[in-house]
């Protein structure tokens, strides 16, 4: 568990970090480099879930001998899926990471929310729906593994 108090934000305890795949931690269906070391020392704390529409159909193969749950998203109103998902693990012990519109709603019912900008762009409702905006998946993860930028960055 990650447990910091953030003054005008709140107490946060995370037990779960759930990601979105294409565009959030990879780059043209390659899994951006330095996200697995990341993620070995993120698994050690909280638990991590990776929701995903695949659109490259890599996210299986490139997260594997990861220690995290891939779900690839099935049908149709991912936003919805994932958001769903994040309320059953209970909203208030998630930190969510998104790039895309199918993100938005997750990353509004996430404790924390966390909008990522890598090679593919980001959707401009991403941009509002977080609490956070990054230009790199690697900064949005230390700033979990270092919880004091956290909180200087959501201190009021």
């Amino acid at each position: 568990m990650i447990e910091i108090d953030i003054p005008g934000f709140g107490a946060v305890k995370l037990q779960h970090v759930v990601s979105d795949f294409t565009g959030t931690l990879s780059f043209n269906g390659k899994l951006i480099p330095g996200v697995r070391e990341r993620f070995d020392e993120l698994s050690t704390m909280v638990d991590i879930h990776v929701l995903t529409s695949d659109t490259f159909g890599t996210a299986r193969e490139e997260l594997k001998n990861i220690q995290c749950n891939v779900d690839v998203l099935k049908g149709e109103f991912h936003d919805l899926q994932k958001e769903e998902y994040v309320q059953k693990l209970d909203a208030q012990s998630v930190v969510a990471f998104g790039n895309g519109n199918n993100d938005r709603k997750m990353l509004r019912v996430a404790r924390i929310g966390i909008a990522v900008t890598e090679g593919e762009g980001s959707a401009v409702d991403i941009l509002m729906a977080g609490d956070i905006h990054v230009t790199s998946i690697l900064n949005g993860l230390d700033l979990l593994i270092n919880p004091k930028k956290l909180k200087a960055t959501l201190r009021y």
